[in-house]
């Protein structure tokens, strides 16, 4: 998890507790957007190094209700100490770059000369596919998603809310973006075309092949982690980073576009995918199907 919650500090040992695995428990791990692929990365290479071993890779983020928090600061006038919005703070302000994450969008739309009517134009076909997941009473998503479930309250007793679906998607359609005004003076991103704080939970298994072929409801499909490459850009221009991320990962697996048969990514911003297309020269509709961060939200840690 990247957002700070609520006994943060014992959030291994009392996931382990609430599954009914009171002897085990594992790390907490953060790195911004990136947490859920390291996660599952660092699950990986302890299932390497102990052979026969399996581990319970799990990301839970809220990003729609953050800790403000409040730090003790005794030089400060009258002793007063300095307080920080753990999400919105954060997003609005990297101490390194001195920028906000929407002016990264805006620094990478200018120089690669991104147009307001492209974003528009990917966050509507990403919308659309979305819907796809939507089709057959959710098919798709009910493949992935424990829908419905209830929230219970701290006590764990009473069901204060029940979740039904995705919550905070927006209809979208092309007036409709195009209807709406840049979020930065003589801007081109609208929050039409970002995503926006969200809350999620998810988790993977990750073990050995045989272990994972015993533990399968479908041995047929096998899913393997191959390589977990990092990727720096120009700072202040973060919607960059994915291409060569991408590109070294590839290489280093002996892999290429056209070995993909599908191909998902994190946008925070429409920017980054219509980066990526034409970095990587792919189709916006041939990525991302079944919908992206950009529609339903970005709870942090589970964008893995």
């Amino acid at each position: 998890m990247t957002v700070l919650q609520k006994h943060q500090l014992y959030g291994g040992p009392w996931l382990a507790a609430m599954i009914g695995a009171e002897a085990i428990t594992g790390p907490t791990i953060a790195q911004a957007c990136a947490t859920g692929a390291r996660t599952v990365a660092s699950a990986a290479a302890e299932v390497d190094a102990a052979g026969e071993h399996t581990v319970l890779a799990v990301t839970a983020d809220r990003c729609s209700n953050g800790a403000h928090v409040y730090y003790p600061n005794p030089q400060g006038p009258g002793g007063m100490g300095d307080k920080e919005d753990i999400v919105m703070d954060s997003f609005g302000h990297d101490p390194w770059a001195k920028n906000s994450m929407i002016q990264t969008a805006e620094n990478v739309a200018a120089e690669a000369g991104i147009t307001r009517e492209r974003q528009d134009e990917c966050t509507l076909v990403r919308y659309q596919q979305y819907q796809q997941a939507l089709a057959s009473d959710g098919a798709f998503q009910k493949r992935y998603m424990l829908l419905p479930f209830e929230v219970k309250d701290a006590s764990g007793r009473k069901t204060v809310a029940t979740v039904l679906n995705d919550e905070g998607i927006f209809a979208t359609t092309k007036d409709g973006l195009a209807a709406l005004k840049p979020v930065m003076p003589g801007g081109t991103v609208t929050f039409g075309s970002q995503t926006h704080p969200a809350d999620g939970n998810c988790g993977m298994i990750v073990t050995s092949r045989d272990r994972a072929k015993a533990m399968s409801k479908d041995a047929s499909v096998e899913v393997q982690l191959v390589l977990l490459r990092p990727g720096a850009c120009e700072e202040g221009f973060m919607a960059m980073a994915t291409v060569p991320a991408a590109k070294s990962a590839l290489e280093a697996a002996g892999v290429g576009l056209k070995d993909l048969k599908a191909i998902k990514t994190h946008n925070p911003f429409a920017v980054n995918d219509v980066y990526l297309a034409e970095a990587l020269d792919l189709k916006i509709d041939g990525f991302n199907n079944y919908g992206s961060s950009l529609v339903y939200g970005h709870p942090q840690g589970p964008r893995g």
